[in-house]
């Protein structure tokens, strides 16, 4: 779906977090980063995959990465489901979707033989310079964080 590659430099972006705090890109230059897009807070796959990214927290911190979700919920329903899940990291409140579609995650998708526009769960690892060194489209929310720690 996306259009960016591997070896591209990531979009930057400045957005809200689920305490309205102001997140940018910048602030994890000199840092990996594990930047998650995903439909929507609180529901099953979404929960999967974010409790298991949250369980391997300590993994990502020891192997110099830093975790950080997104999706077009808002920064209430984000606090929420943080506090809900325990979750380890910050969740970005895109709402416009201004970050989602700068990413390219955002587009049609089908479902039950309905074909509607959403978020694609797509994740980016970024490394220190800010240049995408993986991207996987392929999500197992079971088990994310082998897939990334791989």
């Amino acid at each position: 779906m996306t259009t960016l590659k591997i070896g591209d430099k990531a979009p930057k972006f400045c957005s809200l977090n689920q305490n309205q705090e102001k997140i940018c890109l910048s602030d994890f230059l000199g840092k990996k980063l594990v930047l998650f897009f995903y439909p929507k807070a609180s529901t099953p796959g979404c929960t999967l995959e974010a409790c298991n990214l949250s369980e391997n927290h300590k993994r990502f911190i020891q192997s110099g990465y830093n975790v950080l979700g997104v999706s077009a919920d808002s920064p209430k329903r984000q606090l929420n489901f943080k506090n809900k899940n325990g979750l380890a990291y910050d969740l970005i409140s895109d709402e416009e979707k201004q970050v989602i579609k700068l990413y390219g995650v955002w587009g049609p998708k089908k479902f039950m033989g309905k074909v509607y526009d959403g978020i694609h769960r797509t994740t980016f690892i970024i490394d220190e310079q800010g240049s995408i060194i993986d991207i996987i489209q392929k999500v197992n929310t079971k088990d994310h964080a082998s897939q990334i720690l791989q």
